[in-house]
């Protein structure tokens, strides 16, 4: 059966990686929309390889400029939030995937979901912002959320078809980035953060690696994903990056998934549930491998982590706060106003600083995001 897919982010390094797997299954998938930032060139390209009915951009400039790119093509071009919605929600969708960066992608995907579409989430800011809202809504309308995040398409994988009660703590493996037994970290450039040592990813997602700020961010998703207490997830690192996550059982047993680190199986499987396509990546070899080696991450030394916890057992407003500074944070350490061990600074300040709504409405999440990006640039 033919699965149309609708795809935000189709520039991102999870866009790109997606369509390519799509590419490889013609046979499986069409692709019907695509929406992107203000990457046109690349978003040309894959207009004219994929022929989406529609496709969307960040903004008016960028529409002009593709609208000259793709003259004589037939497609319809939009842009800003209504255009994102727009393809969000398109009648004959039957899959839509999340990849957006940042809270941008909260709107379109929660419009989505109310139109009963599936989603593939690669954009974890949005359960991180608004997972209570998100799951509630998902639930209410029947929507699967399947994770394309590779620690949590590994915990999907590990808990498919048990019962909770069976399940005492998900383990999230992280790579611990480039600098895990880095001494100094006050002096780390841009340059030397985006040198990710295991995934090639966008430069947001590399730093939050280099922070453990991503690792953060995945155990509130996790949280809101499995219905799990955030006290129950626990982060280790694994540098080889070979075990995506694992989850303990009841009875002391620990189930993990394994594959090679490639984007495309996680991408792939979320596409194609509940089957599974034959040949998508290479196949592993422990042999070669040799060895897989675990340590507990340094919050003393990454406080982010720290920070993301503390986030999740406050609640209300405040994750999306932690979400917002973070952005913020990350965006100005790489355009070398502020340094490394800054970014967790900043982001503890502006917590310090919230007003937190407990159990908040869409609005009060949109506003909370507002003031957190708001606070943070003053800092």
């Amino acid at each position: 059966m033919m699965k149309r897919i609708a795809m935000l982010g189709s520039t991102g390094s999870i866009g790109v990686n997606c369509l390519q797997v799509i590419q490889g299954y013609p046979e499986r998938f069409k692709v019907m929309a695509l929406s992107a930032g203000r990457n046109v060139n690349l978003l040309a390209e894959q207009v004219r390889m994929f022929k989406p009915e529609v496709v969307s951009v960040m903004d008016t400039d960028s529409e002009t400029q593709l609208r000259q790119m793709l003259k004589g093509y037939s497609v319809e071009i939009l842009s800003g939030e209504e255009g994102h919605v727009r393809i969000a929600v398109m009648k004959d969708v039957d899959l839509l995937v999340s990849a957006m960066v940042g809270v941008v992608g909260l709107a379109p995907t929660i419009a989505a979901i109310k139109c009963g579409k599936d989603i593939a989430l690669a954009n974890k800011e949005t359960l991180v912002a608004a997972g209570s809202i998100m799951m509630d809504l998902a639930r209410e309308h029947g929507v699967k959320i399947l994770p394309i995040d590779s620690e949590h398409s590994a915990i999907f994988q590990c808990i498919h078809g048990r019962n909770s009660h069976e399940i005492q703590r998900i383990i999230l493996t992280a790579s611990g980035g480039p600098f895990c037994h880095r001494k100094d970290l006050e002096s780390i450039t841009p340059d030397d953060a985006l040198q990710h040592p295991t995934w090639s990813m966008g430069a947001k997602i590399t730093i939050d690696s280099a922070t453990l700020m991503n690792k953060g961010l995945e155990v509130i998703e996790a949280h809101h994903l499995f219905g799990i207490p955030a006290e129950n997830i626990q982060v280790i690192v694994h540098p080889q990056s070979i075990i995506h996550s694992m989850v303990e059982l009841v009875d002391g047993g620990v189930i993990a998934q394994l594959s090679v680190p490639d984007m495309k199986s996680p991408i792939a499987y979320c596409l194609s549930y509940p089957e599974r396509l034959d040949g998508v990546i290479e196949r592993l070899d422990l042999a070669s491998i040799g060895g897989l080696t675990f340590e507990e991450p340094d919050t003393e030394r990454f406080p982010c982590l720290q920070l993301a916890y503390d986030a999740i057992k406050i609640g209300g407003t405040m994750p999306a706060v932690l979400n917002a500074a973070n952005e913020i944070a990350v965006s100005r350490f790489l355009a070398r106003q502020i340094g490394f061990m800054d970014i967790p600074r900043i982001i503890k300040q502006v917590m310090d600083s919230h007003k937190v709504v407990l159990n908040p409405s869409l609005d009060d999440i949109f506003s909370a995001t507002e003031w957190g990006k708001e606070m943070a640039k003053e800092l």
